[in-house]
């Protein structure tokens, strides 16, 4: 029927609710919006402290412990070591690997009494490669592999929905190390693997999915997602195969073509064309030939905040039938920040034309680094050269048509930051993807050698040469997890936990009023534990069946044994918390079907 959790629960002493540390609520909390924090409050696993921040009560370290245990099981048969660092860390490693800036507002920074820098570990990178270079000066030390259970801060904006997205949580982090490429690629094939076995022994259902590395740096960077409607997360897929995080996704650029025989760009009055679908429909009145959305360059301005402070305004042109992906945009331009222009932005570059911005102009380039404005100017790699736009003339109610890509003007660079769309090809060739919502569960990166660079993790060489570590890390939000299963698993009554992280085994009812049933009940839960099952006994004497009903199936323990009226004659009622079946045995037949 499943293993107890960890040691310190591992003792033959059934829990009795008379005295177990409990409180459940009838109502939902405020501000409580999906599922998974509204149940896990009320039955009396967590409690707020602080927006995203939470108690742990008796029933939630249970189930969290359970999560940690399978965690742990497959770290260990993938070879890894478990570790514990302190969550208060000191700058001056985060700022060795510019961490310390890159995170910006996330980080939650202190000082101690004598003035020193300190933070609140978001993720743990820096710590672990220097315990190894301390301690480690080898190629025959590696490969090496160590791993912690540790509680993150990230000083989230927006806190939400509980513990999917809180501002304290628990994760578990790995770190590979090894002397070179393949050894880092069979360390992180290993660990890959690992998080396979993890969420399929939890019973969730997972897409692997190419990632950006983000903050964290490096090159290969997958993300497990869960598929689910609360998930923060768009991820798309093929038929064929492919997978990836919208953020991760490339666009299939179109061949370039030549301009020869294209006739000029021209400008055009556009009065009253405030939106592409204006445009669209005034070019097709006036011009010859017919024109869709796709058939406009729309030149989005944005304003960058670079570390070091500095504003920098980018203009990026994009497809009219596309829209800006603001999740695409910050990873294009980490990490800086990035938000559209303002005013302000507008009025120290009077030579943007607000609704009429083009990158070309009778007179010359309007847009990019050697251009009359000299803003930096970006575009889709759909803009490639030969492509033919209407687009902005500079003028005020002017556009201008037959504006060809490489001719009339050339970009600064390529930029994906348009929304990814159904239908839009796979960029493998293995055909159209669609999209779909999902939470992130666990992330796995080969960082190769930045870390490691940057701190002098080096070690010697079969050669007796110096060569720099090359590293892989690996994440598992575990508080996440928890709350997911929590999300898939209930009901209108409340939390049905699968028995593989369900807090106890059984949970045994006493609803009679007679003594017969309680003794009975006290019989059950002594058997079930000597058989080796977490037991859950409620003995309250003064409270009614109604209310031991409503808690047991509130909590959510997969299976119910409910002592009543069929005591004396040695009857019970077994229920299945998952199934809602309920059926009547004898307490032989009960212990039985549990301890088989």
């Amino acid at each position: 029927m499943g293993s107890r959790p960890g040691s310190q629960y591992n003792r033959p002493v059934v829990t009795r609710l008379s005295n177990f540390f409990l409180r459940t609520l009838r109502e939902d909390p405020a501000n409580a919006e999906v599922a998974s924090h509204k149940l896990l409050i009320r039955a009396g696993y967590i409690r707020p402290q602080a927006a995203g921040i939470f108690a742990w009560l008796p029933l939630g370290l249970r189930v969290k412990s359970k999560i940690e245990t399978v965690v742990r099981e497959e770290m260990a048969a993938a070879g890894a070591q478990e570790v514990h660092f302190p969550a208060l860390m000191p700058r001056e490693a985060y700022e060795a690997t510019g961490r310390w800036e890159e995170y910006g507002d996330l980080l939650f920074r202190l000082q101690d009494r004598k003035g020193g820098d300190y933070l609140l570990a978001p993720t743990h990178e820096e710590a672990f490669t220097l315990l190894v270079k301390d301690l480690y000066s080898s190629y025959k030390d590696l490969p090496l592999t160590l791993f912690q259970i540790q509680d993150k801060y990230r000083d989230e904006a927006r806190p939400r929905a509980g513990l999917l997205r809180g501002r304290e949580f628990t994760m578990k982090d790995a770190y590979s190390f090894d002397a070179d490429d393949e050894g880092l690629d069979a360390s992180y094939m290993s660990q890959r693997d690992a998080y396979e076995r993890i969420f399929q022994r939890l019973g969730l259902e997972y897409a692997i999915v190419k990632a950006d590395a983000g903050a964290m740096g490096g090159s290969r960077s997958e993300e497990f997602l869960h598929p689910t409607p609360v998930g923060e997360d768009t991820f798309v897929r093929s038929e064929g195969g492919y997978a990836a995080n919208v953020e991760a996704f490339t666009t299939v650029a179109p061949e370039a073509v030549g301009w020869d025989g294209v006739a000029e760009a021209t400008v055009f009055d556009s009065p009253n064309t405030p939106t592409i679908d204006t445009l669209v429909a005034h070019s097709n009145a006036v011009l010859d030939g017919e024109y869709t959305a796709a058939s406009t360059l729309k030149n989005v301005v944005l304003a960058l905040t670079h570390l070091d402070g500095t504003r920098e305004l980018v203009v990026v042109g994009i497809p009219g039938d596309r829209d800006v992906d603001i999740k695409r945009a910050e990873v294009a331009f980490a990490p800086a920040e990035v938000e559209p222009a303002t005013d302000a932005d507008f009025e120290r570059h009077p030579l943007l034309v607000r609704g009429y911005i083009g990158p070309w102009s009778e007179t010359g380039a309007v847009l990019g680094e050697e251009s009359a404005t000299g803003i930096r100017y970006l575009v889709d790699p759909r803009v490639s050269d030969g492509t033919r736009w209407i687009t902005g003339a500079n003028i005020h109610e002017k556009h201008a048509h037959t504006v060809v890509a490489g001719r009339d003007f050339i970009a600064d660079g390529i930029v994906e930051i348009a929304n990814v769309r159904e239908g839009d090809p796979a960029p493998d060739g293995s055909g159209p993807v669609t999209l779909a919502r999902g939470m992130e569960i666990g992330h796995v990166f080969q960082l190769g050698r930045k870390y490691a660079e940057a701190l002098g993790l080096k070690v010697l060489d079969r050669n007796g040469k110096l060569v720099t570590v090359t590293m892989g890390s690996y994440g598992i939000g575990v508080t996440r997890i928890l709350a997911i299963i929590a999300e898939l698993n209930n009901d209108e009554k409340g939390l049905i936990w699968p028995a593989s992280v369900a807090p106890f085994d059984v949970h045994v009812v006493a609803a009679g009023r007679d003594q017969v049933a309680f003794d009975v009940a006290e019989d059950v839960a002594n058997q079930l534990e000597a058989a080796r099952l977490d037991v859950l006994y409620d003995d309250r004497v003064k409270v009614s069946p109604g209310v031991k009903f409503g808690d047991a199936e509130l909590v959510g323990v997969p299976k119910i044994i409910v002592v009543g009226r069929g005591a004396a004659e040695g009857q019970v009622e077994l229920w299945d918390r998952a199934t809602g079946e309920k059926e009547t045995v004898s307490v032989t037949d009960a212990v039985a079907r549990l301890t088989r």
